[in-house]
């Protein structure tokens, strides 16, 4: 569907260029080229700092700061899944995804989740469909809190901000909005379908 989206809009594009001349095919090869070399020229300013932040979360990570902050998170874990066992891996799975999420660490957190989606599946009688425990887990990965937004703390360094960490504070309190709201609605949605 994305795809097609994607492919409707150069359509358009290449419609309007062919039909406005003032603003024809050249006009848009020298976008297309000049859009480019930006896009390079970001992306090898982003090398550097991704790599000092992910060497930075990475230390913090060996150190067991994530696995602090997952053992301060399991009360909490456990009241949000009821319907997963304490010991179950499920649970270790979760807490780590949730925790790298709060560390800016997305590629940590990614194979985690995928891991925790898995053994949430074990779980399900059904096989075929989404658990309550899978829905409420995709919600706070989505939606969860960032203490440390590494990535938006590196694009906006690449692009010559003064200050590019000036974005901790408004993002810790945007998505601890969005982790409450998410808990929220995925309790709403539950007491509906019942």
């Amino acid at each position: 569907m994305l795809n097609a989206i994607w492919a409707g809009m150069i359509i358009v594009g290449i419609c309007f260029a062919m039909v406005h001349p003032e603003r024809g095919m050249e006009h848009i090869t020298h976008a297309v080229f000049r859009a480019s070399e930006q896009a390079v020229a970001v992306a090898l300013g982003l090398i550097g700092l991704l790599a000092f932040w992910s060497g930075i979360m990475r230390v913090a990570e060996e150190a067991g700061f994530t696995r602090l902050i997952a053992r301060l998170l399991a009360p909490l874990v456990r009241r949000l899944f009821p319907s997963v066992p304490p010991d179950h891996p499920a649970m270790g799975s979760m807490l780590m995804a949730l925790s790298a999420n709060m560390l800016g660490l997305g590629n940590a957190a990614t194979p985690l989740g995928l891991r925790a989606m898995r053994d949430l599946r074990d779980l399900d009688p059904h096989g075929d469909e989404a658990t309550d425990a899978m829905c409420t887990f995709l919600a706070l990965s989505t939606a969860g809190v960032t203490i440390i937004p590494s990535t938006v703390i590196a694009l906006r360094a690449a692009q010559g901000s003064s200050d590019p960490t000036a974005i901790v504070g408004p993002t810790l309190v945007a998505t601890m909005l969005s982790t409450v709201i998410a808990v929220v609605l995925d309790r709403l949605y539950r007491g509906g379908r019942r």
